[in-house]
């Protein structure tokens, strides 16, 4: 089964502290519905129209738990945090057998 990931690339950061909250919040949240951090941050090449600030990537055993994730009451909760504190890129996709 293909495994799933949470891509997200921070476009602004324009409220640290929301960014904060919602680190705090994320973290089990994402912990508990099974994903595990593979790049939080760090050094960034870009290349083409890339963005180089912070990235993030966080892989599951599948799509749909990734979307399962997603879409959970602690992972809501952190996002009503960092509501309007950064503009991000955030997709879930689907790796390769």
């Amino acid at each position: 089964m293909p495994k799933g990931y949470w891509v997200s690339v921070y476009r602004t950061v324009s409220d640290p502290e929301k960014l904060a909250a919602y680190d705090r919040l994320a973290g089990p949240a994402v912990r508990a519905g099974g994903g595990r951090v593979l790049v939080r941050g760090g050094r960034v090449a870009v290349h083409d129209a890339g963005i180089a600030e912070r990235t993030i990537l966080v892989e599951f055993d599948s799509f749909e738990q990734a979307v399962a994730a997603r879409e959970s009451a602690a992972y809501q909760e952190a996002l009503a945090v960092l509501s309007d504190g950064v503009e991000r890129d955030f997709r879930i996709v689907e790796g390769t057998d």
